[in-house]
Order: C-alpha cells, then sequence, then structure tokens
C-alpha cells in the first residue's frame, strides 16, 4: 500500500459528501428491469446494484479490487471486568490477523479482498511480518495512545486524541482508495469495545444503557450488570454532550472507533461504498452521520448483530442489514460477506440477459397481459 497523507481537511471530506446520485440509480434500475426475470424478483440484490450506482455515480460500478480495513486499540474500562476476555487478547488477535489466521483473513480471501490492520492504540505485542502469500494483513502503525483511559472515572481519551486517530483512518482511507480500493468494509478489534460502542449509542440515542448494552465476549449475568453499571457511571461522571460527537468519542470512546469514523468519512466522501460491519461499526456510524448527515445513504449495513444495540443504531441511521446471521464476532467478517453479495449484484447486471438479447417476451398471454 502506498502512503498518502490526506489532502482535505476533516471539515472539507464532510463537505464532500453528497447525496447519491438519482440519475445513475435511475439507470442501474432500468438495466434490472431489462434482464430475463420478473421486475423486483432479485429483491435486495437488485437494490444493492442501484444503491452501488448511487454511492458511485456510475450505473456499471463494480467491485474488483474490495478492502477491508480493521482498527484496533485497548479500552481501559476492561479494569471493571466488562469482558470475557483479558485485555492483552487485543495484540494476540493483531498477530493473528497479521499472520492471517482470523475468520475476516478467510473471508477476506474468499471474496479476493486485502485486509489492512491499523493498530491505533494497542496496548503492545510484536506483530509477525506481512506475508501476502498467506492473504494476510498488511499492518498500519498509527498508534495514538497505549489504549484509552478508564470511562468509568474520567474521559476516555483527550479530544486532540480522538481528532487524531479520526485523521489515521481518514489516511488509510485516502491509501486504500488511491490504490484502487472500489469498496471498503469495515472491522474492528478491541477487548472492551461493546462497551465503548453502548455509551456511544446510549448518547446519541438517548436509549437507555439497559436497552443498549449486552454480553459482549459472552459475559454472565453478574458481568452484565456491572457492564451496565459502568457505563451509567462513566455517563454520569462524563455528561458527554449529544449535539458534540467528537466531545462523544472522547469521553467514552475508543480509538478504533474514532479511526473508523475517519474510515467512512473519508470513503464517502470519494464517492466509495462503505460496508459496515457490526456493532462497533455501527457506533462509529453515527457519530460519522452526527458529523454529516448525509453520510447514512452512503453506508450499506452488512448485517444485524445479536447485541442489542446495534439494532437500534441501525433504526437511528435509516438502514436496513442486508443479512442476519447471528454474526457477534467483528472484525469486519460480516461486512466481507455483504461485498460478495454486492460484488454478485453487480454481476447479475451484467451477464444476465436482456429480454431483447434473449428473445425472450416481456408479457404474458391471457387475460391478465402483465409482465412477467
Amino acid at each position: 500500500m502506498s502512503s498518502i497523507a490526506t489532502e482535505r481537511t476533516l471539515d472539507e471530506a464532510l463537505d464532500a459528501i453528497s447525496p447519491l446520485d438519482e440519475t445513475a440509480m435511475a439507470i442501474a434500475r432500468r438495466r434490472l428491469d431489462a434482464l430475463t426475470k420478473p421486475p423486483g424478483s432479485l429483491g435486495r440484490l437488485e437494490e444493492l446494484a442501484v444503491w452501488l450506482a448511487g454511492v458511485t455515480g456510475r450505473p456499471d460500478a463494480r467491485i474488483d479490487l474490495p478492502a477491508i480495513i480493521v482498527a484496533a486499540a485497548d479500552h481501559g474500562v476492561t479494569a471493571q471486568g466488562v469482558s470475557a476476555y483479558p485485555a492483552d487478547v487485543t495484540a494476540q488477535m493483531v498477530a493473528n490477523f497479521v499472520s492471517g489466521g482470523a475468520a475476516i483473513n478467510v473471508l477476506a480471501r474468499t471474496i479476493g479482498a486485502s485486509v489492512t490492520v491499523v493498530d491505533v492504540g494497542v496496548r503492545g505485542g510484536t506483530w509477525p511480518l506481512d506475508d501476502a502469500g498467506t492473504g494476510a494483513a498488511t499492518l498500519v502503525d498509527a498508534r495514538i495512545r497505549a489504549g484509552t483511559a478508564d470511562m468509568m472515572t474520567g474521559p476516555a481519551m483527550t479530544r486532540g486524541e480522538a481528532l487524531a486517530a479520526i485523521e489515521a483512518g481518514r489516511r488509510v482511507a485516502a491509501n486504500a482508495t488511491a490504490d484502487g480500493a472500489d469498496v471498503i468494509g469495515l472491522g474492528e478489534m478491541g477487548i472492551g469495545n461493546t462497551t465503548a460502542a453502548s455509551a456511544i449509542t446510549a448518547v446519541l440515542t438517548a436509549a437507555p444503557v439497559a436497552d443498549v448494552t449486552g454480553r459482549g465476549t459472552g459475559i454472565d449475568d453478574e458481568a452484565w450488570r456491572r457492564k451496565i453499571a459502568t457505563i451509567e457511571q462513566a455517563l454520569a461522571v462524563n455528561a458527554p454532550d449529544p449535539d458534540d460527537p467528537i466531545g462523544v468519542l472522547a469521553a467514552v470512546g475508543g480509538l478504533e472507533i474514532a479511526a473508523l469514523v475517519g474510515v467512512a468519512v473519508e470513503a464517502a466522501s470519494a464517492r466509495v461504498p462503505v460496508v459496515l460491519d457490526g456493532f462497533i461499526t455501527g457506533a462509529a456510524a453515527l457519530v460519522a452521520a452526527r458529523l454529516a448527515p448525509g453520510i447514512g445513504p452512503r453506508l450499506l449495513a452488512a448485517h444485524r448483530s445479536v447485541e442489542p444495540g446495534h439494532a437500534i443504531a441501525l433504526e437511528r441511521l435509516g438502514l436496513q442489514p442486508v443479512l442476519d446471521l447471528d454474526l457477534r464476532l467483528g472484525e469486519g467478517t460480516g461486512a466481507a460477506l455483504a461485498i460478495g453479495l454486492l460484488s454478485a449484484a453487480c454481476r447479475v447486471r451484467d451477464e444476465m440477459a436482456t429480454f431483447e438479447s434473449a428473445g425472450v417476451s416481456r408479457e404474458v398471454a391471457g387475460d391478465h397481459n402483465v409482465r412477467p
């Protein structure tokens, strides 16, 4: 991957996010309706092709170079016992990504996607060398600090650190698009990050903490109640303002969540489609949508996580997930699966015969005389 600096400021990137291209979408619909099938009979698959046209401004847009960007960081709130796994698993999993042994590596290989892991705040660890021959990930060292502070006792990070993490994400997205990525899937890794995502979602949707807080990595009832109490205390201590999304990130967010905000903003401003994964990426999308309300239609929700806060976040974003597979792993796994469907939608659009080319009648003889 080449290394370039973002040419625009964050505000300029936000201002560049435009509505979907209705003309391109109309052309894509006409093409789909001309294919040898009843109109709309391929359901969401057709909607995906139309959405892709609207995002890119090209009715014939294809998925040739998909990219998965996984942001990783640690969370100080793990000191409160909110996760079933110890904090050092974050670094261990980053090493697994780079070695090519994680679920996201496997799924990325199935769709021919690159995987880039962005370390914006992992506390430690030594990473193996990239080996593209095994489908391994490229590691980007963009560490802002060694994990966030404990949000229960004060802000998770400073405002400057949150902005720096956003810029790190923007740089990685700019590099990916410069290298030809035509769709970007978001992924994450960070023990404790469902706690941060729940806190962000509670603030930005005004939902009760208990309604947006799930069991993350599989905590028991006692730990779940402790997790809720921890988030409620963090919100009381920090009093984040929902009208200040950067402030919310700094108060109760995570460095990797901030980086994903930057990835989403930069890609959307470049008219590159963005595919969300699960709850943590949904929380990042909530922040991005507060910064740029027009970003929502440019995001594709890959799936609905079993985390209760995810459904609430998607409803607020106005997004309907493509898949519902009871996924809760993260890493960008759901995004990779959805990118496969997006690619399939393009192939249907391009490779199916039309009624005219196949010599198939558009009408059915009989009393109804309707299109098939």
